[in-house]
């Protein structure tokens, strides 16, 4: 593997994660518009879906968390899912920002928030939940 790669391997793995894991929220949110739900609702369902996904592809492939089948996966899982939370609200402050106060496109202010949120989210991953023990 190359020194680059390997130096940068959960950046780079969390980069294209995050792409995947934002198509599944943002074509999840378009396809729940569509059908005309409710935007926070439609935020709140395409959300869920994508943090499923962010988790499973995190844990395994991004930071090599080593938890299986004990109480550290509860762990680990719920901490993921309550850090996950706290920017779902981020997001919706976004959101209704841009969408409800400036009454722009929900689109747009799709692609900002997520911007905002994966970056956060990297953050928060690679310092809190998925940290290598020392």
């Amino acid at each position: 593997m190359p020194y680059f790669v390997k130096k940068y391997y959960s950046l780079i793995f969390y980069i294209f994660f995050g792409i995947v894991t934002t198509i599944i929220n943002i074509s999840t949110y378009l396809l729940l518009l569509s059908v005309n739900l409710n935007n926070h609702i439609s935020v709140v369902i395409s959300w869920f879906l994508s943090v499923v996904f962010a988790y499973v592809s995190n844990k395994l492939w991004v930071f090599d968390s080593n938890f299986i089948f004990n109480n550290g996966l509860v762990i680990e899982f719920c901490l993921f899912l309550l850090t996950r939370i706290t920017t779902l609200f981020l997001e919706l402050i976004i959101i209704w920002y841009g969408v409800q106060y400036l009454c722009q496109s929900p689109v747009v202010w799709k692609f900002i928030d997520n911007v905002f949120v994966v970056i956060i989210n990297y953050l928060i991953s690679k310092l809190i939940i998925f940290r290598k023990k020392r």
